[in-house]
């Protein structure tokens, strides 16, 4: 089962219980065996959210930048910090870090080692992008769900995800990074119309 809360913030439940960019959470759920976080901002890296899903065996998974910010915000939990390009694996899944990055913009500069996430979760193989525009290395991405930002701006856009989608031709397509600060309905609305899968 996948819940989205907003913007980039999921909760998978399965085997493990994994959230992605836990942000303004107005409660925990479940208590995560593994958080991951994609970059060191504001709406993906929240200390206090990732405490609020946290219990003592939790593993974090994010940039070294990420890292240093949970552990001024006071968290003291097993961190694990990764770059592109890099696989690590947490209570038996195996966690890819992606590059995300943009191209044609300077929010998440590629230098600063952000990062999207592929893993299996029973089976599934899922890719969560992260903020990032559609860059070269999605190419060689493989993965049943993927999960990509539509609201432009600091992201790419609506077309510009759906075309990511219609390369990598998963089973299931799921819009983020929209109706919070930038992106709207219409966004995802559009992504869901162009995408040659479900949505």
């Amino acid at each position: 089962m996948i819940k989205w809360f907003s913007h980039a913030s999921f909760l998978f439940e399965g085997s493990k219980i994994i959230y992605t960019d836990p942000w303004e959470l107005k409660r925990s759920e479940l208590k995560a065996d593994m958080v991951l976080i994609t970059h060191d901002h504001f709406d993906h890296c929240a200390p206090g959210d990732v405490e609020r899903v946290s219990k003592p065996s939790t593993v974090v998974v994010a940039p070294a930048d990420c890292i240093k910010k949970l552990e001024v915000g006071g968290l003291k939990l097993e961190m694990r910090a990764v770059k592109p390009g890099e696989t690590v694996t947490v209570a038996d899944v195996k966690i890819e870090a992606v590059p995300a990055y943009n191209v044609n913009k300077q929010f998440h500069p590629k230098v600063n080692n952000w990062v999207g996430y592929i893993f299996t979760l029973d089976g599934e193989r899922i890719y969560q992008a992260g903020d990032t525009d559609a860059v070269p290395e999605m190419n060689d991405i493989k993965a049943d769900m993927v999960i990509l930002p539509v609201g432009g701006t600091y992201t790419m856009t609506a077309e510009e995800a759906a075309g990511v989608v219609n390369k990598i031709n998963p089973k299931l397509a799921i819009p983020m990074h929209f109706g919070k600060i930038v992106g709207s309905e219409e966004d995802a609305e559009k992504f869901k119309k162009l995408a040659m899968c479900e949505v």
